[in-house]
């Protein structure tokens, strides 16, 4: 008979074995680890500890990271058809970082200063030291700068002139004492290493002092910029630095701002750099100080659309200066300010200028004048001032504040039918005298002569003062003035370039000027005169308003702006309705026809009974002095589907009516081009 626990006793005893050889294995193992170990060890030891410093530079490579400011594009600017106005030209300025040069500085500024003299190149520095001895102070106190405070105002600091003059104990405070120029400028030449002990400084030693001055105070105050020691130098200059090995000496690129026409300066406007006092507000808009921003005109109005943003290149170096790699800070590249596509017709603004000029050089006395063209929606045609040879002169369209005489009388007119004062069918008789008020009697135009009979059609072609006198009476100055500010006279239109206000004859104007309103100021008011003050750009706007049907829209100069590469629209104006009069149709065909009569057999009807549309106009004169008046003529156009509004004035220019031949020079270029041009269509712009 079997054992019955043989079958275990033999289990067990494999297990056994098993064991064994699974310790067995897992020594051999672990020896072979550690042995490997020890050699990886060995190999360490012997690289690092025993043969380290002949493989310490193969296996360290430093490299360092330098940060550059790469500035946007600045957007450019386009009349409504593509047509460019204002664009960017790439030119090279000079930098110079006093860290590169290391021990050649002195050297290396003379080089580059001798250079300059060669090639007539004009650089910049403000020591406030004399050029030649002997050597004298050049502005009033010169130890110091002024900073801005953080809480805002500004303080003193002193500068390294002042810095210095205190180490050597001749000022206890630099902001109030001055020691003498020429002890002062010999121990700043000391400092810097210009010339030795007991020796004095020569003409060349101010030349490079005025550099590192300009350096130093750089660096001691972040409120100045990076030191461009020169502007706009050629690939020649470039070439002979860079063949001289001048270390420190950087070119950079700039784009300056190019106008590639002589009109529309004041529409336009200007760039420059930004003012004491604007630091912060740009900072906050993450402008660099040393930006270019708009000043004037549409550049100043778009500057948000134009600018763009600037980024920062991140490059890195090796030790030996040979650049390894390079990348945009936060991913984020410069990107190029929007274009912007103005209202304006160019053809039609250049038109309006020389017409403008001519009328003006045919006046025995010339004055200011301006013009205004306008699309039915407030869109700037055409802006015209003059004199327009700078643009520092005012813009008279937007700025210049002028009585609209006689033009103003639809005004007058729209008032007495709208609120029932008169109808179309009522009639006035007009002596040549007015005889209401039997202290004052106001003279019509014509006197001694007399319009006879006159409804309100034939008043505003005859431009009867009598007839609007009396209607003026009965609407009164308060109804009258409601109506003058719904047409948008004597109010801010909207446009986007800097303009004036003016403002309405009445009670409270009067009182304000120092004057005394009496009832008979509403006959002056009626008809354009008394206090009155406008602007050509609002009168434009006021007769489009009226011929559009009483909508008074606001005026602008922005059509739309386009990507940097013209192939996406970022923003498209939508007229902005500022106010509306309810004019009744029947109202506006007397007040129209009475415009279109004038035009067609008044005396200024020669001028446009050539053009291939037909006309409404009305003159106007505004006295300004016992001898002296301004010329005021508008007109609309097409006069069954009015298109364009236009205002002219000029100053010491007599009477309307000599104004109709410019205008009607403006309307005849408008309609044989400026109608019919389709927009054009810009390089990458799908032609939808």
């Amino acid at each position: 008979m079997n054992d019955p626990f043989e079958f275990l006793r033999q289990q067990e005893l494999k297990t056994e074995k098993e064991a064994r050889r699974l310790k067995l294995r897992t020594q051999v193992l672990m020896a072979l680890f550690c042995g490997i170990l020890l050699v990886f060890f060995g190999v360490l030891f012997q690289l690092q500890i025993v043969n380290g410093e002949s493989y310490l530079p193969t296996v360290i490579h430093r490299t360092t990271t330098e940060r550059e400011r790469v500035d946007s594009v600045r957007g450019e600017i386009s009349d409504r058809y593509g047509r460019l106005l204002v664009t960017n030209t790439m030119s090279y300025h000079v930098e110079l970082k006093m860290g590169d040069m290391g021990d050649r500085r002195n050297e290396i500024i003379s080089s580059l200063l001798a250079l300059c003299r060669e090639e007539g190149v004009e650089w910049a520095e403000n020591l406030p030291i004399s050029q030649t001895a002997p050597w004298t102070y050049t502005k009033e106190n010169p130890l110091c700068y002024e900073r801005e405070k953080e809480d805002g105002g500004t303080e003193l600091k002193p500068t390294y002139l002042g810095s210095l003059a205190q180490k050597r104990g001749w000022v206890e405070d630099p902001l109030t004492e001055t020691p003498d120029a020429e002890t002062l400028f010999t121990a700043m030449c000391l400092d810097f290493g210009l010339i030795g002990e007991g020796e004095a400084p020569d003409a060349s030693d101010r030349e490079v002092a005025g550099v590192l001055y300009a350096l130093y105070l750089r660096a001691e105050s972040v409120y100045y910029l990076d030191y461009i020691f020169a502007d706009d130098v050629d690939i020649s200059f470039i070439s002979k630095v860079k063949e001289r090995g001048l270390d420190g000496v950087v070119f950079k690129t700039d784009t300056a701002r190019k106008t590639l026409t002589s009109y529309a300066a004041h529409v336009l406007g200007t760039v420059g750099a930004i003012q004491d006092g604007e630091q912060d507000y740009y900072t906050d808009l993450g402008y660099p100080l040393d930006a270019m921003v708009g000043r004037s005109g549409v550049e100043q109005a778009f500057e948000s659309w134009l600018h763009g943003t600037s980024g920062t290149r991140l490059i890195v170096k090796g030790e030996d200066g040979i650049i390894e790699g390079e990348s945009w800070a936060d991913d984020q590249p410069p990107e190029a300010g929007g274009n912007v596509y103005l209202t304006l017709d160019m053809a039609l603004q250049t038109t309006t200028e020389n017409l403008l000029s001519q009328f003006e050089s045919g006046l025995e006395e010339q004055g200011g004048a301006a013009a205004v063209v306008l699309d039915m929606t407030g869109g700037v045609l055409a802006m015209a001032s003059y004199p327009e040879f700078s643009v520092s002169q005012l813009n008279r369209a937007t700025q210049g504040l002028y009585a609209p005489g006689s033009t103003y009388k639809m005004v007058t007119a729209t008032a007495a039918l709208t609120e029932g004062v008169i109808t179309t069918r009522d009639t006035y008789y007009c002596s040549g005298l007015y005889t209401y008020y039997p202290d004052i009697r106001p003279r019509c135009a014509v006197y001694p002569g007399r319009h006879g009979t006159e409804n309100v059609t034939k008043a505003i072609t005859d431009s009867c003062n009598v007839f609007f006198f009396d209607v003026g009476r009965r609407l009164g100055i308060s109804k009258l003035a409601d109506y003058t500010a719904l047409f948008g006279l004597g109010e801010y239109t909207g446009i986007e370039i800097d303009e004036k206000k003016g403002r309405v004859a009445g009670p409270e104007t009067s009182k304000a000027l120092g004057q005394t309103w009496y009832d008979g100021n509403t006959l002056n008011a009626a008809i354009g005169q008394d206090n009155h003050q406008f602007t050509p750009l609002q009168i434009a706007n006021y007769v489009a308003t009226l011929v559009n049907g009483g909508t008074r829209y606001q005026a602008h100069l922005l059509k739309e702006v386009r990507s940097a590469d013209n192939s996406q629209v970022l923003y498209e104006y939508e007229p902005n309705a500022l106010s509306t009069i309810d004019i009744a149709p029947q109202h506006l065909a007397a007040i129209k026809q009475g415009m279109l009569d004038l035009a067609e057999n008044g005396k200024v009807s020669p001028y446009f009974k050539d053009l291939p549309v037909k006309v409404g106009c009305k003159t106007g004169t505004a006295e300004v002095g016992s001898s002296t008046a301004n010329a005021v003529f508008v007109c609309f156009a097409p006069y069954d589907d009015p298109q364009v509004a236009i205002c002219l004035v000029a100053e010491k220019g007599a009477s309307g009516s000599k104004l109709a031949e410019m205008c009607s020079g403006i309307l005849r270029q408008y309609f044989s081009t400026g109608s019919s041009l389709d927009d054009a269509s810009p390089e990458n712009t799908l032609i939808r």
